[in-house]
């Protein structure tokens, strides 16, 4: 009997089914976020290891790692937290009552009128409260999150051609993938207090100014300042003494590369599409800093 010949019609399916079955685990962020880090994404995971018993993201901003993470089934447990209480009740609502937000963002249509009326409400109930941000960082100017001292949403009303408003495969994916997931408002020092050998740690602050005349980035209704910055590179410091790997980002500046210099810090060329002065926009230098790394 005459050996069969190679059956390449049927390798070349079995390889489309599996890149769309890679696709369909993909979990993309709900949230574009300035300094968001889908395009360094696979910097940051090569740094961190295999297998993390307990990943803890204490600036979650647009999570994007955590997603990553989630479709590469990476960690046992994930703890996700932010002193900002209005992007915590984003996830929050998504894990609890995606269908609640899912209605809510339906209703909103892109429209001048709309938008400041919707920046202006004040909603009580949570899926409303998410529906409301998520609503306002896809029609916004830039998809900027600023906040006035009183924590009051001040952006202005942005021009897009046709912004999708309510993605809700996007949404559904991203409820799922925050099922069982701790979310919390709180001190990045405070949740990093509890992380221990075999844990990871992934930073994602608000940027150092690059320039004298540039503005610390606001954190909430409150400046992420320089000391603020100290106390962070103090936090990683005590990681890498528990043994707890530990990756950040930030930008490229002097200060950064002094309160890194110990762990000997990576740069890195990044493309960068969100930021409130254009002529800022386009690929800029940052650093990657990693301890006890994976990779």
């Amino acid at each position: 009997m005459l050996p069969s010949s190679p059956r390449k019609p049927r390798a070349a399916t079995t390889i489309a089914e599996n890149t769309k079955a890679a696709r369909a685990k993909t979990v993309k962020p709900v949230l574009k976020w300035a300094g968001g880090k889908g395009r360094l994404a696979p910097r940051i995971l090569d740094k961190l290891p295999e297998h993390i018993g307990t990943y803890f993201e204490p600036f979650v901003g647009g999570a994007a790692i955590f997603f990553a993470l989630v479709g590469e089934r990476r960690f046992e447990r994930a703890v996700l937290s932010d002193k900002n209480p209005d992007l915590v009740t984003v996830y929050r609502a998504l894990q609890a009552d995606v269908d609640g937000v899912i209605r809510h963002l339906s209703r909103l249509k892109y429209d001048e009128e709309e938008y400041y009326r919707i920046r202006a409400a004040k909603p009580r109930a949570r899926a409303a409260k998410a529906a409301r941000l998520l609503y306002l960082n896809k029609t916004g100017y830039n998809g900027l999150y600023r906040v006035n001292r009183a924590g009051e949403f001040n952006v202005p009303f942005g021009r897009y051609k046709n912004p999708k408003i309510c993605d809700e495969p996007r949404l559904r994916k991203a409820a799922q993938a925050l099922q069982d997931v701790r979310i919390e408002v709180a001190d990045f020092a405070a949740i990093c207090d509890e992380a221990g050998p075999g844990d990871a740690v992934y930073f994602d602050p608000p940027y150092l100014p690059v320039s004298k005349t540039a503005r610390f980035a606001e954190y909430f209704n409150q400046p992420f300042d320089l000391p603020e910055h100290e106390r962070l590179a103090q936090t990683f410091g005590d990681l890498a003494k528990r043994g707890v790997c530990a990756v950040l980002s930030n930008s490229d500046t002097p200060d950064t590369r002094r309160l890194y210099r110990a762990y000997k810090p990576q740069k890195v060329q990044v493309a960068r599409a969100i930021n409130s002065n254009p002529k800022a926009r386009g690929a800029v230098s940052e650093l990657l800093v990693a301890v006890n790394a994976g990779g």
